[in-house]
C-alpha cells in the first residue's frame, strides 16, 4: 500500500511516499528559511504563498523519486493540524484534490503524531514501552508510548508555557543572532562554556511539566545587566539550562513507567548537544536511546505518511469536508 503525504504546517513544503507505512520511497522537502530569515521568524501569508508556488513541483519529485504513478497509490495524506491556518489549508486542498482526481481515501494527519512516528520509519523494531521526548517550536511534551500502533497516547508532562524551541527562537532574535534560532545557539555555544553562567532550570524538582519562559527572560535581564558579556558563553549557558532540564525530567519519567527505551523527536531534537546528553543517559540508565536522523527529527512528509498507514487501517479514510485545525491536539491521557 503507498500513501503519498503532503506536509504544509508551517514553512517546509514536503511530500513523500511511503510504502505500507514503514517503507520511505521518497521524501522531498524544500524549506523556506531563506525566504523568512529577514523577518526574525516564520511570517504566515508569506508561507502561505510559498507553499501555493512549491507544493506541485515538490509533489511531483516525490512521485518521480518513487517511480510512482497516481495509478499506484492507495490513499492521499496531508497534515490537518496542527500549524498556521493558511499553510495547512494549502497542502490539505492540495491533498483533497489529488485524492478525488485518482479516487482514493483521504487521511488527515496530526501533525505532532507524525513525530512520535518518525522514529519507528528508521528503527520498526523499536522496544516498546517508549518515553518519548517530543520538543519542537511550538511543543515539549513528554509522552509514553505503548507500541507503534497510532491511538491513544499518555501524557507525562508539557510546557506550560513557552516550548523549548521558541525559547530558543526568543533568546536567539534577542541576542541577534538571527533566524532560526536554534541551530544559531548550538553554533554560537560551541565557541563558550556551557558552565559560565548559573541560569535557572525551570520546575525543576515538580513532576514531568516544563517552562522555559522564566529562562528566556533571565537571559535578557543578565545580558542587560552585564553588556560585556561573551555572548558565545549566554548561548553555552542557555543552551545548556535547556537540555539539563529536558534531559533530567526525560530520565526520571522512563523511571516512572518502566520505560525500555527513549526516544526524541521534533527540530530541537537535532541539536547535538541534547542528542549526546540523552545517549549518555539512557546508557547509564541501561535503557536503549533512539536518537532519528536530523532529517526526521525536523518536518518532512514521511512520518505523515507513515502514520497515514496506520490511519487508515484503523480509523478509516477522512471526509473531504473535513476542515484544517491550527490548534488540533493529540489523543492524550494524562498521568495521574
Amino acid at each position: 500500500m503507498k500513501v503519498l503525504a503532503i506536509e504544509t504546517s508551517c514553512d517546509e513544503t514536503a511530500a513523500a511516499v511511503v510504502e505500507d507505512g514503514r517503507r520511505v520511497l521518497s521524501s522531498v522537502v524544500s524549506s523556506q528559511t531563506d525566504i523568512h530569515a529577514d523577518f526574525g521568524g516564520v511570517v504566515p501569508e508569506i508561507a502561505s504563498r510559498a507553499h501555493l508556488e512549491l507544493f506541485a513541483p515538490v509533489v511531483a519529485q516525490a512521485l518521480s523519486r518513487a517511480a510512482t504513478a497516481p495509478a499506484e497509490l492507495s490513499a492521499v495524506a496531508a497534515t490537518i493540524g496542527p500549524g498556521l491556518i493558511g499553510s495547512l489549508l494549502v497542502g490539505v486542498s492540495a491533498a483533497k484534490a489529488y485524492a478525488w482526481a485518482w479516487g482514493v481515501p483521504f487521511v488527515g494527519v496530526n501533525h505532532m503524531e507524525g513525530h512520535l512516528q518518525a522514529a519507528f520509519l528508521e528503527d520498526p523494531a523499536l522496544s516498546s514501552p517508549m518515553v518519548v521526548l517530543l520538543v519542537s517550536g511550538g511543543h515539549t511534551m513528554l509522552i509514553c508510548m505503548q507500541d507503534a500502533s497510532p491511538g491513544e497516547y499518555l501524557l507525562l508532562g508539557q510546557t506550560i508555557d513557552d516550548a523549548a524551541g521558541e525559547a530558543f527562537d526568543k533568546v536567539a532574535r534577542f541576542l541577534g543572532l538571527g533566524y532560526p534560532g536554534g541551530p544559531a545557539i548550538e553554533k554560537l555555544a560551541r565557541n563558550g562554556s556551557p558552565d559560565a553562567i548559573a541560569f535557572p532550570r525551570g520546575l525543576a524538582g515538580h513532576g514531568f511539566d516544563f517552562s522555559f519562559s522564566g529562562l528566556k527572560t533571565s537571559v535578557v535581564r543578565y545580558v542587560r545587566a552585564n553588556p560585556g558579556v561573551d555572548l558565545a558563553d549566554v548561548a553555552a549557558s542557555f543552551q545548556e539550562a535547556v537540555v539539563d532540564v529536558l534531559v533530567t525530567k526525560t530520565r526520571k519519567a522512563a523511571a516512572e513507567v518502566g520505560a525500555k527505551a527513549v526516544c526524541t523527536g521534533g527540530g530541537v531534537a537535532a541539536n547535538t548537544a541534547l542528542r549526546e546528553r540523552i545517549r549518555h543517559a539512557c546508557q547509564q540508565d541501561g535503557r536503549a536511546a533512539f536518537l532519528p536522523s536530523r532529517a526526521m527529527c525536523t518536518d518532512n512528509a514521511a512520518m505523515i505518511g507513515a502514520t497515514a498507514w496506520y490511519r487508515l487501517q484503523r480509523d478509516g479514510p477522512t471526509p473531504l469536508d473535513a476542515p484544517v485545525d491550527p490548534n488540533l491536539k493529540l489523543p492524550l491521557v494524562r498521568l495521574r
